[in-house]
């Protein structure tokens, strides 16, 4: 399984266009610029819509199946869709998510579209194109779903944005998973006390804590936090304070390689 981060950035992105502090500042001197998160899997199943285009050229024309996790629209931009139906893609397309996802894509469809609608919630399984998926509950403002997916080769990924403390049921739900990659959100770094549906570098390492205790976390485990903005300390200062808990980060662009038994960076790290 080949995991391409599309983007590991906030909604607002990491730099904020519009902000001067010194984690902005940071970035934008090293011109490292993160989009809003959103992930590609083998090059056919597409997890999340965000509104930016992807990094370096990456083509979407083999993706079969998209997984979105709400209606946010850093998550759920459907323009993306009205760009695939103007260049007039007849192969068939997936489109999953909450009903609320499902009402924010519909109207963005033309009559012939071939695209099918989905809604799915925790508990929800799917089977496309030899991808097995299950749908996972959140802790969000907004009805949202994590996505527990393993493909052909065995191989298995657990993306888990957006989300604060992960519920009793999804802990319970990947039980023993030994998940060989793990993208866990963390957006807003040393904001504590922010009371929104999302991780910071306090309750991060807890998450991944639970996560081990139940075997969904192997030190195997690729784990790279994303969702990350600019609450965060400067990225090679995050990536120190990330080590020690058994998580990185990588660039826009990076490609994962999971072998079904652990993951290592193929490209960008």
């Amino acid at each position: 399984m080949q995991v391409t981060l599309l983007g590991t950035g906030a909604a607002d992105g990491w730099p904020n266009p519009w902000c001067t502090c010194a984690s902005c500042t940071d970035a934008r001197s090293r011109r490292e610029q993160r989009g809003p998160t959103s992930a590609l899997v083998d090059g056919t199943l597409l997890l999340d819509l965000a509104p930016a285009p992807p990094p370096d050229g990456v083509l979407l024309a083999g993706v079969r199946t998209v997984l979105v996790t709400h209606d946010h629209p850093d998550h759920c931009a459907p323009l993306m869709l009205l760009a695939r139906q103007w260049v007039r893609r007849a192969d068939p397309l997936t489109v999953a998510g909450p009903p609320s996802v499902l009402d924010a894509v519909r109207p963005w469809l033309g009559p012939d579209d071939p695209v099918e609608l989905v809604a799915v919630g925790p508990g929800t399984t799917l089977d496309r194109d030899g991808y097995a998926v299950r749908a996972l509950a959140a802790d969000h403002e907004v009805p949202t779903v994590l996505y527990d997916v393993t493909g052909p080769d065995g191989a298995r990924l657990l993306y888990a944005t957006d989300t604060g403390p992960l519920p009793a049921s999804t802990l319970e739900a990947v039980r023993g998973a030994a998940f060989d990659v793990v993208l866990l959100e963390e957006t807003f770094g040393d904001l504590v006390g922010h009371g929104t549906g999302h991780l910071d570098l306090r309750t991060f390492p807890e998450q991944l804590d639970r996560l081990r205790t139940v075997g969904a976390v192997t030190p195997a485990t690729d784990v790279v936090a994303v969702h990350l903005g600019h609450h965060n300390p400067p990225a090679a200062a995050l990536g120190r304070r990330l080590a020690p808990h058994g998580a990185r980060l990588v660039p826009d662009g990076a490609t994962l390689l999971a072998r079904g038994r652990g993951a290592a960076v193929r490209r960008g790290a």
